[in-house]
This record gives structure tokens, sequence and C-alpha cells, in this order.
């Protein structure tokens, strides 16, 4: 066999300028997932040290548990589109169609064990698997908009948040540092403080926050928000009931709820006009803004999360359907990122049998992994 064949070199020739490229494409590739990870700058702010800083603040880590929001239930049911979204967005569940969906009511904190009477923040998320094939996931919260306005703040306001070692407690002068810091999380905190509290997930409203894209069949582009608006009636719950609340009010409500009905929120869109912010959370758009309801979230059954359909399910806020984009909120995209991070943590945590529960520790059935 010869050693070089002269037909050959052409081909070879023409070969490098593609092996070159390929090169360039891999090593790119390499690039990003060094500067994401923070291999390549390890002074940057990543999804790994983000998420570092809410176990942190969790106080300690609750193996196989969502690293925040780690109390909740699975639910099940459908959305019913009413075909007054399909002019804004070319999502197919915005026809007159029903949309199944896998979903999970929650309350903040890291804790699996947190007390339902002690939680600010309730949270619903959404797996909704259309039948053309295409997946939206949704995460949303009870409270109308976002604390801060950048991610390092986000960042910073977790850490400051961290319970110091000696008092169990966080650090009252970091707290104070970083209401200085950041003036614009005054707004959040008068609505934590004055905001009455329901007494039901039924009752609550829950709000998309960050801004998003819809695109309709023709390419039109709307910035828009969007909340889950409750069809039960608000009743807010006084200091005493909230005193006297059982652990696990809020699920056990759910239960009784459900044994009687579907429960119904509508899907109510926020339609932004020129110069309305998109890439800062803590700000709310006027109130006179145009509001469309597109639909409604049916909840038919609930189970544990520890068996449940939502158990196993990242709802990463940017995994959408054609029609719908993410917008320019950097929050939202880290967001998205750190969630993957936390997801992974939890799943391996299943996965080597390192789970709290799987080394004997019992919780309540709503509040395993």
């Amino acid at each position: 066999m010869p050693v070089n064949d002269p037909a050959d070199a052409p081909m070879t020739r023409h070969r490098w300028p593609a092996l070159l490229a390929i090169a360039l494409i891999v090593g790119g590739v390499a690039l990003a997932f060094g500067w994401i990870a923070g291999w390549l700058t390890p002074g940057r702010l990543t999804p790994q040290r983000f998420t570092n800083a809410i176990e942190s603040g969790n106080g300690q880590i609750y193996r196989g548990y969502r690293r925040a929001h780690a109390k909740g239930v699975c639910v099940a049911g459908y959305f019913e589109g009413n075909g007054q979204g399909v002019a804004l967005s070319s999502a197919r569940l915005f026809a007159p169609v029903r949309t199944p969906f896998a979903g999970r009511l929650s309350i903040a904190g890291g804790s699996p064990y947190g007390l339902d009477g002690k939680a600010r923040v309730r949270s619903m998320a959404l797996e909704l698997n259309s039948d053309d094939g295409q997946q939206w996931r949704m995460a949303m919260n009870s409270f109308p908009f976002f604390g801060v306005s950048t991610v390092s703040a986000f960042y910073e306001q977790t850490r400051a948040n961290t319970p110091d070692p000696a008092t169990g407690k966080p650090d009252p002068a970091k707290q104070a540092a970083f209401l200085r810091a950041h003036p614009e999380f005054a707004r959040f905190a008068s609505w934590a403080k004055s905001a009455p509290w329901s007494t039901s997930w039924a009752n609550t409203t829950f709000n998309g926050v960050n801004a998003f894209r819809f695109i309709n069949a023709r390419g039109d582009v709307r910035n828009v928000r969007w909340s889950m608006q409750p069809q039960a009636a608000f009743a807010a719950m006084t200091a005493e009931q909230r005193a006297a609340a059982d652990g696990n009010f809020l699920s056990e409500d759910l239960q009784a709820r459900l044994a009687r009905a579907p429960l119904r929120w509508d899907m109510v869109v926020t339609l932004a006009q020129p110069g309305d912010p998109t890439a800062d959370p803590a700000q709310p758009w006027p109130e006179d803004r145009q509001h469309v309801t597109v639909g409604t979230v049916v909840i038919e059954s609930s189970t544990p999360q520890a068996n449940g359909a939502c158990r196993d399910i990242n709802y990463d806020p940017l995994v959408l359907p054609t029609g719908v984009q993410g917008s320019d909120d950097p929050i939202l995209a880290a967001r998205s990122a750190v969630y993957s991070v936390s997801f992974n943590r939890r799943e391996h945590d299943i996965a080597s049998g390192k789970a709290d529960t799987a080394v004997g520790k019992t919780a309540a059935p709503e509040a395993r992994p």
C-alpha cells in the first residue's frame, strides 16, 4: 500500500478547511460551557454559586428536595383556551382546546417541613403539553412584582438573608446594608407587610412577574406579563388564623376543596405599551394596561410530590412553545439557569440514594421530594 496517493491530495487540501471549522465550533462550545460554569472566570457569579447561596440561606441542605420552594404538592388538570389568545400568540393552547398539565402548588422556603401559616409567598408551576407536541412550562408566584431589578441584587438579597451560625437568624447589619444599596426593594417589603394573606391556594392570584413576548401567526410581537386569577372568592386570613393554622393547612384545604369540585383560575394577559419596562421585573406596569383573558386553568386532582408527576419536573420558565419567547429580562435567564442546577442536584440526591427520605427521615406526605 502506498504511503501517499497523489490522487488523494486534492481531497485532503479541501478537507482541511472543514476540519478547522469543526475544531473551531467544538472549541467555541467548550469555551461557552467553561464560561457558563465559571471555570474561566472564577470570580464571576455563576448558577452554581447562586445555588450554593440559596442552600446556605436555607440553613441546611435538604437532600432530594428542591433548593427553593421545597414543600408542595403535585396537581393535575387542564388548560382550556377560549380563543381570545389566538390574536396574540400562535401557541396552540390558546385555541379553543383543552391542554393537559402536570403542575405543582408550593410555598416559599427551602425546608420541606415549613409551616404553611408562616409562608408569605405561595407558588404555582405548570407543565402544559399541547396536542401539537410542544411544551410550555410556567413558574408563578403570589407576589405581583419582583423584589430587585438585577441578578447581582437578587444574589445579594439571598446572601443578606443567610442565617448567622451564631444566632440562627440573618445578620441585621447585612440586611440593612442590602436595603441601603437597593432602595427598589422597599416596594416589595411594603407589599409583604401590608398585602392580606389568602386563606387557600385556591383563592390566591399567581403572577408570571417576568415579561415575555407573544408572537402571533402574522409575526406581530407584543410584550406581555400574565397572572392566574382565581375564580374562588378571595378571603383574607386574620392574624389569629395564621397563628393557629395547622402546618399543612394549605394542602388539607386543597384536598377538601377538590373533593367537592375542580378549582379554576383565569389566565389574564397584560399587554405592555411602548416604554413599559421589560428588563426589570421589580417595576410593575400601570394598572390601566389592556388585559385579555385567554383561558382557564382547571385543577382536578392532587397527589403527594413523593410519587406525583411533578417530582421530576424542572419548571424552567424558558421552556416555551412556538408563539412565546423570553424577554430581555436578565432575571428570567438567571432563574432558568439556577433551576437547572437545583434540579440536577436533587435528582443526583435521589439517584444516589442520598435523599433525606431514603435514609429514614419522615416527612408529611405533601412534604416529600
